[in-house]
């Protein structure tokens, strides 16, 4: 199989891995298996009467929920596969002479972390720290097996667009304040701050003045060992939610004056058009977040506002890339 194939079907499942660790997390299914990387000691979800009282006597605390458990374990299973291929094209980048060779190594480097983070998000019991690092894990494998495929196939701007050189440290400024923006959503969702405000557009009257951003950031919370459903005050949940609200703004503020300048200043219509998917994904993110608010997070959308999360990442890549690299 052709290098560029395999990552292209590695990034297909790597989104999928995206989905599935979302729609996991927000249907409350983290602790579905108690225990890793089986689930209550077996490599399939406990199904007879006999097995499930086996089950039960040895994790008495967590009584078997089999649907929760089998998204769990759906999710390992398929992460699984994606490391497996992710060793592909390690093996697959260092047989072609001109392939990429650190960038492969990073990535599988990167998935067996991402592997210790999933087992420390069970052993841990959602610890907020760990689940948001494990979101971003996700995140960062998304992106860099984009940009081995960006390297791959290499875009072509004849000429170069001289019009956007100078906007190479805008684009990075984007790119950072939406690593910022994804971290602040999966600080909300792994402290249950999602429906800590109600109202749009900021919060609840007064909120202002009961913010509390020293205890609402602290990473590791004293005196708790299992952080299922939260353990944070309303005051620390409503900050968290606040911030992630506040800076969404500042995001978007911020990628819409891009988009305006990449279309005022480019020449090249692969920067434009990568723009305008850019502010559509943009513009739908902004949506979907409305949409939590208001309908109180349904799942199909929240999953889905993790997934155009991802997808709004891959555009600014690209036009990191488009910009430094091509320009």
């Amino acid at each position: 199989m052709k290098l560029t194939l395999l990552v292209k079907i590695t990034l297909a499942l790597t989104f999928f891995v995206i989905l599935m660790g979302a729609y996991t997390r927000l249907a409350d299914a983290g602790l579905g298996c108690p225990d890793w990387p089986g689930c209550y000691g077996k490599v399939f979800v406990p199904s007879s009467p006999q097995a499930i009282a086996k089950a039960e006597l040895a994790f008495p605390e967590r009584p078997v929920e089999a649907g929760k458990a089998w998204l769990e374990m759906i999710h390992r299973y398929v992460a699984s596969s994606l490391g497996l291929l992710i060793i592909l094209i390690c093996i697959q980048a260092w047989r072609q002479k001109e392939a990429p060779k650190k960038l492969p190594i990073l990535i599988l480097v990167l998935v067996l972390f991402q592997g210790a983070l999933g087992m420390w998000t069970v052993t841990l019991k959602l610890m907020p720290i760990v689940v948001m690092a494990h979101l971003l894990g996700g995140f960062s494998i998304f992106s860099l097996l984009y940009l081995l495929y960006l390297r791959l196939k290499p875009l072509r701007i004849p000429g170069g667009d001289y019009g956007v050189r100078p906007l190479k440290g805008l684009a990075m400024a984007c790119l950072a304040v939406l690593v910022v923006q994804i971290s602040l959503g999966g600080w909300t969702s792994s402290n249950y701050a999602a429906l800590a405000c109600t109202q749009l557009p900021i919060c609840e009257a007064d909120w202002w003045n009961n913010l509390s951003p020293i205890t609402a950031f602290n990473p590791i919370p004293a005196g708790h060992t299992h952080f299922e459903f939260g353990v944070l005050a309303y005051a620390e949940r409503m900050t968290i939610h606040v911030f992630h609200r506040v800076w969404a703004l500042i995001t978007a503020l911020l990628l819409i004056f891009f988009w305006w300048r990449l279309q005022h200043q480019s020449r090249s219509s692969a920067i434009k058009r990568g723009s305008q998917i850019m502010l559509t994904l943009l513009l739908l993110q902004v949506s979907l977040g409305m949409a939590n608010v208001v309908l109180h997070i349904p799942l199909a959308i929240a999953v889905s506002h993790n997934l155009v999360a991802a997808l709004l990442l891959l555009s600014l890549i690209y036009l990191n890339y488009a910009i430094w690299r091509k320009a």
